[in-house]
């Protein structure tokens, strides 16, 4: 995807959620400001239904902004950061007819800050792009409203010094918000080319491990049971039923140690790393390796759901199955509770790791055992 397409939340889904609780913060801090600021001028204010009205607004998209934010509604989209700003425009909107005719200045009108200031709110899940068309947007209506305001303020200042101070705030925040964006991308995608190359040299590394691995499964079949039966077939008078049964076994044990360690997927070595340094059992169902059709992202959403899993305190033991069909992937993780199970909260937020990976998540939690089902539709 191009990097002008992408949003932190798309390039770093942990850091993703990691930012999700500035947006509550920001919400606050414009509701705030909308009342405080009302406050302040109230002897400007010529219509109150009006005032409240924008004060709703500023409210409403700040809830929008929260909640459109948090894990349980992940991933972030476009259109719910144009609501946003349709919300908070119809807060400085109302604001604006509220002090029709009496607005003497436009320094104490809360509309540019609180625009901009959820503008850069949303900043870890909206493009770069996105979030200057907004605020250029979002500027040009409120510099309309500048010229119907100007008769009522300081008639000595020039209407482009209205103008400017109409726009600087939601401006200068909406073009730090692109720049946060810009380059919190641009990082993650410079240190994931790093962390690819050094996966391919593990990844080369690993095919030689499991290459060696099928060789000694070969010659420890061949060693301890082909050769001996060999050796006594060679010296037999005859080939009996029961021999002709035996080359078969054998065989079949051959061809079964080669498969497994051909077979053998990243789901596979992820199992068996945790299995080994954690001493939990790991059992992985994957009769059609499907965890091959997982691009890299979804595998390290998965990767990290059964690590966290893997701790002896939140589960004694993980079951992990794969499913395959013409329309996509099933993943069921299923973990036995252990001493401290994990709460629904944390389960929420590697969910919403997945569904911003596109895979679609849902989450169980019993007395007994917690389950994590994963689907991902093939396009």
């Amino acid at each position: 995807m191009s990097r002008m397409r992408l949003t932190q939340q798309e390039a770093d889904p942990i850091g993703g959620l990691t930012a999700a609780p500035i947006v509550p913060i920001g919400a606050v801090i414009a509701f705030a400001a909308s009342v405080v600021l009302t406050i302040a001028h109230w002897d400007e204010v010529g219509a109150p239904i009006a005032a409240a009205l924008g004060i709703a607004f500023v409210a409403a998209a700040g809830v929008t902004a929260s909640l459109s934010a948090s894990p349980q509604f992940a991933p972030f989209t476009a259109d719910r950061l144009w609501v946003i700003v349709a919300l908070a425009v119809g807060g400085a909107i109302a604001e604006y007819i509220s002090t029709i005719g009496a607005n003497r200045y436009l320094y104490d009108d809360y509309g540019p800050a609180v625009v901009g200031l959820l503008i850069l709110s949303v900043a870890p899940f909206c493009t770069w792009i996105s979030l200057v068309l907004a605020g250029v947007l979002a500027a040009a209506v409120l510099s309309i409203l500048v010229v119907g305001s100007a008769a009522a303020t300081m008639t000595t200042v020039p209407l482009v010094s209205l103008f400017a101070v109409s726009s600087a705030a939601v401006l200068s925040l909406s073009a730090a918000a692109a720049g946060y964006s810009y380059a919190i991308v641009d990082e993650t995608l410079a240190w994931q080319r790093d962390a690819n190359r050094a996966a391919l040299r593990r990844d080369a590394e690993l095919r030689e491990g499991i290459a060696r691995s099928v060789q000694q499964s070969r010659i420890s079949v061949l060693g301890r049971e082909v050769l001996p039966f060999l050796a006594g077939v060679m010296t037999a008078d005859r080939i009996t039923v029961a021999d002709a049964d035996r080359a078969r076994e054998l065989a079949e044990a051959l061809r079964r140690a080669l498969k497994e360690g051909i077979e053998s997927t990243w789901l596979d070595d992820l199992a068996a790393t945790v299995r080994a340094s954690r001493s939990i059992p790991v059992v992985v169902v994957d009769p059609d390796a499907a965890a091959r059709d997982l691009d890299d992202d979804q595998r390290s959403a998965l990767t990290a759901l059964i690590s966290w899993l893997g701790d002896g305190r939140r589960s004694s033991a993980i079951r992990i199955a794969l499913a395959a069909d013409t329309h996509g992937r099933r993943i069921s993780v299923v973990a036995d509770a252990g001493a401290e199970p994990p709460a629904r909260r944390d389960l929420d937020r590697f969910a919403a790791v997945a569904r911003a990976v596109s895979m679609r998540a849902e989450v169980d939690i019993t007395g007994e055992n917690v389950s994590v089902e994963l689907s991902h539709v093939l396009e």
